[in-house]
């Protein structure tokens, strides 16, 4: 019964979701926005009525997937900025992802920009935002984060959907002291984490974009991964996150230092500073400022990256992000070399039932198979 329900909400019927963000939604603060609809997600947790969900959406054992040495229920997964803080991250689980992201959590507590600094842009299916790696900080998320992987193991079993965290720089803190500042939050979360992500990529933090250069990039990589396993007594997972206006020559050259460092992932892309795809009016799109685009408008050169990774990359996964919204996404995203495939911004436009739908849309291509 339940794999009937999810086939038929992956069908072409129409969705009450679509409707009920053009009537609640469409004209409310971006941010505010999602604050209401992250809260009614952790409301049915909270209240039992996810289970459900769970139960309906739970991924079928053929969509389990092996990567970085952990097996994810499936190979679709909620990429960071979503839970920046950890606060919702089981309730989030209940939706059928197999593997959730935490942050961008970094090394101090953070406001982020000011206000209004996340913008929808829906007839590109795109969101340009400049938060700013607003979060709690590493010591206030990181019990957070303990719980949260006892409610995993308590509610799924042995094949829970796995747990990521990803990192980042503090804005007050100096480039010249940026190790330091990621292995403050390497030394708080690594124990809590599934895997971790360094994510060097963001354009909201001042600097930040600098730390991709191999010369930069490599000796934190390699400081965080020492710093993860020996805190841990375990081999803790490490991805690098990447955007995607690197030029196809800094891509080969991050992909060969991956491999020298023995890393396990490469997550690719990041949102982008570009404005190229966007149909808006230029003059309301200059009025949103400066920030990342994602959605839609990155999928071309995000999926470009991942082509340019899978024919360099060997032994590291590939987890690719950027523009997928459909089960085809995935699909077409897996077997261009990706290993797992991450979504964000779609998860706004589609609503609660999207990981499930897409998890749906997998199992059916693999019985026809």
């Amino acid at each position: 019964m339940t794999n009937l329900i999810a086939a038929r909400l992956a069908g072409q019927t129409p969705l009450l979701y679509p409707r009920i963000f053009d009537a609640v939604f469409s004209n409310m603060d971006a941010e505010r926005a999602h604050e209401i609809g992250f809260g009614a997600i952790r409301t049915a947790d909270k209240t039992g009525a996810s289970r459900l969900l769970r139960a309906t959406f739970k991924p079928a054992e053929r969509l389990r997937t092996e990567a970085m040495g952990l097996s994810f229920p499936s190979p679709f997964g909620l990429a960071a900025g979503f839970d920046k803080a950890g606060i919702g991250t089981s309730a989030l689980a209940e939706l059928g992802f197999g593997h959730i992201e935490v942050g961008t959590i970094t090394g101090q507590s953070q406001p982020g920009n000011p206000q209004p600094r996340l913008f929808r842009i829906p007839q590109d299916r795109a969101l340009i935002n400049r938060m700013g790696f607003n979060n709690h900080g590493a010591a206030a998320i990181a019990p957070r984060l303990a719980k949260t992987r006892n409610i995993l193991t308590r509610r799924f079993g042995q094949h829970r959907p796995i747990l990521g965290v990803n990192i980042g720089k503090t804005k007050v803190v100096e480039l010249d002291d940026a190790i330091e500042d990621y292995l403050v939050s390497t030394r708080l979360l690594a124990r809590h984490a599934d895997y971790l992500v360094v994510n060097v990529s963001s354009p909201n933090t001042p600097g930040l974009r600098q730390l991709q250069a191999i010369e930069s990039l490599a000796p934190l990589l390699s400081a965080v991964s020492k710093t993860a396993d020996a805190v841990t007594g375990r081999h803790v997972p490490l991805a690098v996150k990447i955007a995607p206006d690197l030029v196809d020559d800094d891509v080969v050259a991050v992909a060969d230092m991956v491999t020298d460092l023995g890393l396990d992932a490469v997550i690719a892309t990041n949102t982008t500073i570009s404005r190229e795809g966007l149909t808006l009016d230029p003059s309301e799109i200059d009025a949103m400022g400066a920030g990342g685009v994602s959605g839609a408008p990155v999928a071309d050169r995000s999926f470009a990256v991942l082509e340019l990774l899978a024919r360099h990359l060997t032994n590291a996964s590939i987890i690719s992000v950027g523009g997928v919204t459909t089960g085809d996404d995935v699909l077409n995203r897996l077997e261009a070399g990706a290993t797992l495939v991450q979504g964000y911004t779609a998860f706004l436009y589609e609503g609660p039932l999207w990981a499930g739908r897409i998890n749906a849309a997998l199992e059916g291509h693999y019985s026809g198979n």
